[in-house]
């Protein structure tokens, strides 16, 4: 699936000369760069959405107590 992104001319510099030096491509860099750091994204972003539901109680934290007697049944 082809995607268009606008980098910052710093970022896009670094990552011309990166890919210039080694021979290796920019795109090569980004899928690189989305495949190992995808998962610390999602854990931070879902994490601070989750956080933000609790605080505007949309959501609620379970007590231990009640984990257990639903996870009983």
């Amino acid at each position: 699936m082809p995607i268009s992104l606008r980098l910052d001319p710093e970022i896009e510099a670094r990552l011309a000369h990166l890919s210039q030096a080694t021979g290796r491509s920019k795109t090569f860099y980004l899928r690189k760069l989305i495949e190992e750091h995808l998962d610390e994204l999602e854990d931070a972003y879902l994490a601070e959405h989750a956080l933000e539901q609790l605080r505007q109680g949309r959501d609620r934290v379970m007590t231990s107590e009640e984990f257990w007697r639903d996870l009983e049944g």
